[in-house]
């Protein structure tokens, strides 16, 4: 029994050792969810170049809070958003946006991400082109990243 025991305590602890080191940050696990969240994002972006609103608000998280690039104070909930987004779609043709040296980090089912973005199209006829930094927050519930805050600059032109 106690060569048994020994045996078995030996496999477990060399069974843990060679797992050692397998799952970090750089694990195939991460780089999948950082593309998950990445992806997120564009199809965040493409559904409202589409003006498919619903599907854009199937990534805001009911808690949605946010600084966007001209307000003064911070907007708060998914109805917020959405109704703002929906209210830009109606005024604004052909948007596209674009995503710039984007940064993710992911901490349990929290992730954040940074980049760059630029951006261009009409609002109630009028041109625009913009380039901006941006912090979005995200995250896991129900196997799925929903976007709980987000906060936009705008950055001066040159």
């Amino acid at each position: 029994m106690k060569v048994s025991l020994r045996l078995i305590t030996i496999t477990l602890f060399a069974i843990l050792l060679s797992c050692k080191g397998k799952i970090t940050k750089d694990s195939n696990y991460f780089k999948t969810e950082k593309e998950l969240i990445k992806s997120t994002l564009i199809d965040m972006w493409d559904a409202i170049e589409k003006g498919d609103i619903d599907r854009y608000a199937s990534y805001v998280h009911p808690n949605f809070t946010q600084f966007g690039e001209n307000d003064s104070v911070l907007r708060k909930g998914k109805e917020a958003e959405v109704k703002g987004i929906e209210d830009w779609i109606k005024s604004s043709t052909p948007i596209h946006t674009g995503m710039h040296e984007p940064e993710v980090t992911i901490n349990g089912n929290t992730a954040w991400i940074t980049y760059y973005w630029s951006d261009s199209g009409s609002t109630y006829g009028v041109p625009f082109a913009t380039k901006g930094k941006s912090t979005r927050i995200f995250v896991k519930e129900n196997d799925k990243w929903l976007c709980i805050h987000g906060h936009y600059t705008l950055l001066s032109k040159p």
